[in-house]
């Protein structure tokens, strides 16, 4: 009877997102999603990038309201959490600390187990979240994931929650960073892919050819994308100094056709090579529409089975860390209190 009532005890799981310059919290009741508060920092927007030392202050004023929130708004009180997961890294170091320290104070206060969450991991698990009166697919293993953001471009290999191995990434700079230094050029705001992606509605996706990496295997290079994307401005403007203003939203639809192209072809040969045909993408480059398109497209011509996020999973959250939080749980992989974040790892 006493294992019985163990059963039903409800498992929640608080997930806290502090790995750049989001501060994020969530409650997951079962694996289900009971809230999810995110606290956006717009400070860096007049910097061009984020500024980690004004982060990780952001960081500090922001983590006690968000968290409370949170739970206020999953109607439990604090005491009643399972346990607490949180972003170890890879993301900006002073951030993490933010993060980490807060966890481990509250799992001592509380005398709940804290859990360590690799952020790239949770981008990828965040096909798991599932959210009250909804049914749901979710990914069946195994399958692959594109996971693509500001600072990763991968294929992933997704054999367990716990079982992932990158097979191809890039070997310079990631999809989202190409966005982003491209909108700049063009002299637009940070973060630019959004930017990137409204522009592109009304323009030709095929008024201008960009230089394509040739790498072998699954790897990606976009360096040389938007080395090809500043010459071609750099020459116009020679020309004609209203270039970008005549041929911005052009401009923005083909440098977003050709990073989708990249993206794609690398992804189809992954998939022809392995078998597998369950695709997933993740992470803050899959809210474009024309890479959710192009998910679309594939999966109609190719007989794929596809997973794309929604948009409000794409970003950072801790939605994700809580999910991948709550299959450690069940596994009973928990923290040291003596653990340590760090800016740069692998899944």
């Amino acid at each position: 009877m006493e294992a019985e009532n163990q059963k039903k005890t409800p498992v929640y799981i608080l997930g806290i997102e502090s790995s750049c310059d989001d501060t994020s919290a969530a409650v997951l009741k079962d694996g289900v999603l009971m809230s999810n508060v995110i606290a956006s920092q717009a400070v860096h927007s007049a910097y061009g990038g984020v500024v980690p030392e004004l982060a990780s202050r952001a960081h500090q004023q922001n983590i006690v309201p968000t968290v409370s929130e949170a739970i206020r708004r999953a109607g439990i009180r604090k005491e009643d959490l399972s346990a607490i997961a949180y972003t170890r890294g890879p993301g900006l170091i002073g951030s993490l600390l933010v993060g980490n320290s807060f966890t481990k104070g509250l799992s001592m206060a509380l005398g709940i187990p804290m859990i360590e969450v690799n952020h790239l991991q949770g981008h990828v698990l965040a096909h798991f979240i599932q959210e009250p009166d909804v049914e749901k697919r979710v990914p069946q293993f195994p399958y692959l994931c594109l996971l693509v953001s500001g600072g990763n471009s991968q294929i992933v290999l997704v054999k367990a929650y716990n079982d992932m191995q990158i097979i191809g990434q890039t070997i310079d700079d990631a999809a989202g960073e190409a966005f982003d230094k491209c909108a700049k050029v063009l002299g637009g705001p940070y973060p630019g892919g959004p930017y990137v992606d409204k522009m592109a509605q009304n323009g030709d996706p095929k008024a201008f050819e960009f230089a394509k990496p040739h790498i072998d295997g699954y790897n990606y290079s976009f360096s040389g994308l938007k080395t090809s994307f500043l010459y071609l401005i750099r020459d116009q403007l020679k020309l004609d100094p209203d270039f970008i203003e005549k041929r911005r939203c052009d401009l923005c639809a083909s440098i977003q056709r050709t990073v989708i192209e990249v993206l794609m072809q690398k992804l189809k040969k992954a998939v022809d090579d392995t078998g597998i045909r369950c695709v997933a993408v993740a992470g803050g480059v899959s809210a474009n529409s024309g890479l959710r398109q192009a998910f679309a497209d594939y999966a109609a011509k190719y007989g794929w089975e596809i997973f794309v996020p929604k948009i409000s999973f794409t970003t950072d959250n801790a939605a994700m860390i809580a999910i991948t939080g709550y299959f450690k749980y069940l596994d009973g992989e928990f923290d040291d209190i003596a653990s340590t974040p760090f800016s740069k790892v692998e899944l």
